[in-house]
Parts: C-alpha cells; structure tokens; sequence
C-alpha cells in the first residue's frame, strides 16, 4: 500500500478514502478521524490523541467537581488580582 495517496474533496468537504485505506484500518462509515493542522499539512489519523482522551478525563472531573465555565474563569479572575497585587 502507498505511504502517500493524492484524494479529492466531494459535496460538503466531504474526502474520500481509498478503500484500501478503509480496509486496512477497519474504518466504516460514522467512524470518528483525528485531524490535525500542522501549519499547512494535515495529519488525518484512524485513532484518538491522547491528549484528547486527557481532556475528556479533565473535563469529567471538573464536572463531577461541581465546576462550571463560569467558577473557572472567576478563579482565574481572582487569580489574576492577587497576582496584579504582588506587583
């Protein structure tokens, strides 16, 4: 199988794999891709980064904290002040 493969973008941006892509890696229509931007080069990977595993685990535990958007971002205002003071 080639390292490189040239695709096309169909209706909606929608790209197409090859099926010989779509074979080697299991992947079945609805399945979720990876996309990275590289500054210009994209990164299309059949697997989830880890770091957004980590974010989904940082999340689920700042909700089962009790923390919203709003208590986070008071915090970090708060944060900011005491810091400004130490000036």
């Amino acid at each position: 199988m080639p390292d490189t493969m040239t695709v096309q973008l169909v209706q909606e941006g929608a790209v197409k794999l090859p099926q010989t892509w779509r074979d080697s890696y299991n992947l079945r229509p609805g399945d979720s891709l990876t996309l990275l931007d590289l500054g210009g080069v994209f990164v299309l990977s059949p697997r989830r980064l880890e770091i957004d595993s980590l974010a989904d685990r940082i999340a689920q535990t700042l909700v089962e904290q009790g923390e919203t958007l709003e208590s986070m971002q008071q915090a970090l205002r708060e944060e900011r002040e005491r810091y400004a003071g130490q000036s």
